[in-house]
């Protein structure tokens, strides 16, 4: 059997996505004995076939396209530049976004945390950030957790270290995204930020936010929340692997301090 064939791939992805060959043969509306032949390479999926398998696995676009072309078919999505015409109404909504939330930090990022935009009131979350941080283009992960970042600044540093190496680790197991496994493997190792006191096993959320982003700065102590928005139902690659990130003030003192700033 090929490693790099369609179906090597697809047995990949169903042993990530947990599912037996019946499970999945039953979401895709084929037979277990028909998905059996694919992965083994004794019989070549159509084309239309390739999509109503990734489908049922959820597989993201980029890989949707890698296994088109391990089965000697063209890709089915376009991956557009951010700039490309053809996505014009895309920046147009980011921009409207990221301004609309002004003056509570909010940012747009790709598939592995990269910072594509921000709006104006970011400065809050990255004052201080060192120059290597920022290139070729900061990163959220790295940001928050290296010890020259917001680590050094961050209230429950030990909370939003779990938290953050939870989440990558979660998309790094749903997508198989060796970037995002590299990535995952350089911040777990980052050293503690000085002054950082140990974790307390007896640390428990004291509000509706288990873990909220708890910062010090020379305005006082203050707290946030996130929420992540995607793009429904994209076509292009690019679209779909863009996250926009929107943080809220979690009390009346944060949102008093961040809208006096954006004054």
């Amino acid at each position: 059997m090929d490693a790099h064939g369609p179906g090597a791939l697809l047995r990949q992805w169903r042993r990530r996505r947990r599912l037996s060959q019946l499970d999945l043969a039953l979401l895709a509306g084929t037979s277990a004995r028909h998905l059996s032949c694919v992965e083994t390479g004794r019989a070549r999926p159509s084309r239309a076939m390739v999509l109503r398998l990734c489908g049922a696995l959820e597989i993201p676009l980029r890989e949707r396209n890698t296994l088109l072309l391990a089965a000697d078919y063209a890709p089915a999505y376009r991956e557009s530049d951010l700039d490309d015409r053809a996505l014009a109404s895309v920046r147009s909504a980011l921009d409207t976004m990221l301004a609309a939330h002004e003056p509570y930090p909010a940012v747009v990022v790709d598939r592995r945390w990269d910072v594509l935009a921000g709006n104006r009131a970011m400065p809050v979350l990255m004052d201080g950030t060192p120059e290597h941080l920022l290139r070729p283009r900061p990163n959220v992960f790295r940001l928050t957790l290296h010890p020259e970042g917001l680590a050094s600044r961050l209230v429950n540093f030990h909370q939003v270290r779990a938290l953050f190496l939870e989440r990558l680790l979660r998309q790094v197991n749903a997508t198989g995204d060796a970037g995002l496994r590299e990535l995952y493997e350089e911040v777990r190792r980052y050293p503690l930020p000085g002054g950082v006191p140990e974790e307390r096993a007896d640390d428990q959320p004291s509000g509706p936010i288990q873990v909220p982003l708890r910062v010090r700065t020379p305005h006082g102590e203050l707290a946030m929340f996130s929420t992540v928005a995607t793009f429904g139902a994209p076509a292009d690659v690019t679209l779909s692997e863009l996250a926009i990130e929107l943080f809220y003030p979690l009390d009346e003192v944060t949102g008093r301090v961040l809208r006096a700033l954006a004054r």
